[in-house]
This record gives C-alpha cells, sequence and structure tokens, in this order.
C-alpha cells in the first residue's frame, strides 16, 4: 500500500457547550490547528502518484474561506466541535473528492491529536 500526507494550518476558535462550565474548554477559546489528510492506493497512477498534492488544493480554499479565523461553532453548525469531530469532519469532505483518502488527523496542539480512520 501506497500512503502519501498533505498538511493544513488554521487558526479558529470553539466552545464545548456541554462540559461543565468550570472546565477550561467549555469557555470560549481557539487553537492553531493543524490538519493531515492521508491518501493511500495499492498502486500508483499513470504518473506515479497515489494522487497529485495540488488535487488537495480545493481543501485548503475551504479552510482558507470557511474555517480560518472562524468560530467553529457557527461555522460547522454544530456544539461540540472537537478535533474527534474535525477530523470526522475533514475525512467525510474528503473523501466525498478524493476516493483515496484513508484518514484524517487533527492537532489542537502540539502534544494533542485525533484521527478518524474508518
Amino acid at each position: 500500500m501506497f500512503r502519501i500526507t498533505k498538511e493544513f494550518h488554521f487558526s479558529a476558535s470553539h466552545q464545548l457547550t456541554s462540559l461543565p462550565p468550570e472546565h477550561q474548554c467549555a469557555r470560549l477559546h481557539g487553537h492553531n490547528y493543524i490538519v493531515v489528510v492521508e491518501l493511500s492506493a495499492k498502486e500508483l497512477n499513470s504518473h506515479g502518484f497515489v494522487r497529485d498534492y495540488h488535487d488537495l488544493a480545493p481543501l485548503k480554499h475551504y479552510i482558507d474561506e470557511s474555517l480560518d479565523h472562524r468560530h467553529l461553532n457557527d461555522a460547522l453548525a454544530h456544539e461540540q466541535v472537537t478535533a474527534e469531530y474535525l477530523a470526522r469532519h475533514f475525512y467525510e469532505w474528503c473523501k466525498a473528492r478524493l476516493p483515496e483518502t484513508a484518514a484524517v488527523r487533527v492537532s489542537e496542539t502540539p502534544k494533542t491529536w485525533a484521527e478518524y480512520r474508518p
């Protein structure tokens, strides 16, 4: 199996409203997110790629136009925008456009990662 990854960055706020008020994540706060998309294929295409990295440009556009420097609860119309939720959201967005999508990882901090891999 061949695997490639591409990394994307954005900054945004969110609030996890179901947590107790004393929990730090219940307060409005923000992160510098890192999103890593993994594509895989058993065979390479005629150009020797799993997929041309340029084919991921629409994801960068989506992130920049819809999520960067926004409040994610509003942008995604969801109250529990966790790293896990974002990993699945980006996986589904990518899978609909890039069938080679195998997994998506999302980091909120340098020490934490969530991954969605069906």
